[in-house]
């Protein structure tokens, strides 16, 4: 079974971790630091050769083109991650649709192919955001990848979602973000914070787990958690546990996961 994997293109300081503190009237001032780290993981999925799916924030579209051409030339598919990585939670429909469309006006036409896919800031398709559905459909989204299917998390979470990809309708499918079930409990087996928290054995038994249970994995992470050398911020503990655990290590836990498990585009897996 082929698993999926997909990269946030974002800026460390996009993430919602830091709104506080690197607010979006600040980003033009900031250093970007994306595309050193966005080439090295091209250069470490060439030397598997494996495709990914490229979630692209629209700022970051609009900052380096060059970087999402170049994405594109080396055969991975470019989906939307939206413009300003505003969380779907904050917004109303009207400012969700304006925030998409601008997302894909500035990446389209940077790409050959249409972009299909999308996933929300901080996986905030929840159940009061659903509404957002039509507005993706009406857009040319063909897949989402946005539900997180557990609770207790502060800023997401969709409980009672499947752990299987469902279709939304007949033109809409939702790829959720991979856990598995213990007991009553679901546990991520996904990427981002929960990779590099938890010691590869254990990431590894996960992801034995959810193919176990019929499940391809759909794995996720960011650039920035392969940039040991980026400016750290002030944040509560919980935070600064979430931003920064572990970043020295990711590339090298990536490494032995491709080496291992079986992944591909989301374009690939749906045959778009």
């Amino acid at each position: 079974m082929h698993n999926i994997l997909s990269v946030d293109l974002e800026e460390s300081f996009c993430a919602h971790n830091l709104e506080s503190l690197v607010p979006r009237g600040k980003w033009e001032s900031q250093t970007l630091r994306i595309e050193a780290n966005a080439v090295k993981l091209l250069d470490l999925f060439d030397s598997f050769k494996v495709e990914a799916t490229f979630f692209v924030l629209g700022w970051i579209a609009a900052q380096l083109p060059h970087l999402v051409k170049e994405i594109a030339a080396r055969g991975h598919e470019i989906a939307t991650h939206g413009y300003g990585h505003s969380l779907i939670t904050c917004q109303t429909p009207a400012e969700f649709e304006a925030d998409l469309k601008l997302a894909l006006e500035v990446t389209a036409p940077l790409v050959p192919s249409p972009i299909r896919g999308y996933r929300a800031p901080s996986f905030t398709i929840t159940p009061k955001t659903t509404w957002a559905y039509p507005i993706l459909e009406r857009n040319g989204i063909a897949y989402d990848s946005s539900v997180f299917p557990i609770r207790g998390h502060p800023d997401y979470g969709f409980p009672g979602a499947a752990l299987s990809p469902f279709p939304v309708s007949p033109r809409l499918t939702e790829f959720p973000l991979s856990c598995v079930t213990v007991g009553n409990l679901k546990i991520p087996a996904s990427g981002g914070a929960y990779f590099r928290l938890l010691p590869w054995f254990v990431s590894r038994l996960l992801f034995k787990r959810c193919l176990k249970q019929g499940r391809c994995v759909v794995f996720y992470l960011h650039p920035w958690e392969i940039d040991a050398g980026q400016p750290r911020y002030p944040l509560p503990f919980l935070r600064r546990l979430r931003q920064y655990c572990n970043i020295g290590t990711t590339e090298q836990k990536v490494r032995r996961m491709l080496g291992e498990f079986s992944f591909t585009s989301f374009r690939k897996a749906l045959s778009l």
